[in-house]
């Protein structure tokens, strides 16, 4: 038997064992997230999903749905915290969206948008991170990595084969690469992989593809993320 919880004042059904996230977005509502993909383990790394659950806040994507609970989503103390954390996303690496080949299908993009969040107000790090080009398929920026560990999750319980790992504590945390050398071309990576496309940023890119579809025909041109979902859903979109 099915119970219930509201969203902002929705009745939203949901089934024992669900999580907020996953009963949203079964009844069509969208509540913002990054690091949330429904294919894996719900991991809680951004906080971007953050909402109060009877007044106290948790991650919509790891809290367990309660029967006759009231949860808020969207209001303006919690559109502006999203707001600060996109922010902080953004000043933390490199994120050049008109020269990203990710333009237009990137989540943090699309998600910025969708909260307001048009230009940054801190001060860039602007951090000296590489850029992996070693592999024949695939191109790696670590500038635009937000650790939410996607490619990570992907690689082990999709993949089975743990490429991708989170290395470091705090503001030293980095993506690191499983292979002899740490390059992305040592790696076990291929591109029939799950990792290879699960990235929400311009993180990971496809080589010899860029620009295919072109920049203003792209799923996030086309439709606001609340509307068009994750780049996960539309694996066609992603390159």
């Amino acid at each position: 038997m099915l119970k219930h919880f509201t969203l902002d004042g929705k009745r939203i059904p949901f089934a024992e064992g669900q999580t907020i996230m996953d009963a949203a977005m079964a009844a069509g509502e969208y509540i913002p997230h990054l690091c949330h993909n429904p294919e894996f383990a719900p991991h809680g790394s951004c906080r971007v999903c953050t909402v109060k659950l009877n007044g106290r806040r948790v991650a919509a994507c790891t809290a367990p749905a309660l029967d006759g609970a009231e949860v808020e989503n969207d209001t303006d103390e919690l559109r502006d915290e999203r707001r600060t954390l996109l922010q902080l996303l953004f000043i933390e690496g490199n994120h050049i969206c008109p020269a990203c080949d990710k333009s237009g299908n990137c989540q943090l993009q699309a998600l910025a948008y969708y909260c307001g969040m048009t230009a940054p107000e801190f001060t860039h790090r602007y951090p000296l991170r590489p850029l992996d080009a070693s592999h024949p398929d695939f191109v790696i920026d670590f500038n635009r990595c937000i650790l939410c560990e996607l490619c990570v999750r992907a690689s082990r319980d999709a993949d089975g084969k743990s490429v991708f790992a989170i290395h470091g504590r705090g503001i030293q945390a980095h993506l690191a690469i499983d292979s002899p050398s740490g390059k992305l071309g040592d790696s076990k990576l291929h591109k029939e992989d799950r990792a290879a496309s699960v990235c929400p940023v311009g993180a990971i890119l496809p080589k010899h593809t860029g620009y295919a579809v072109p920049i203003g025909e792209r799923l996030y041109d086309r439709k606001p993320i609340s509307v068009a979902g994750d780049v996960s859903d539309h694996r066609k979109d992603s390159s």
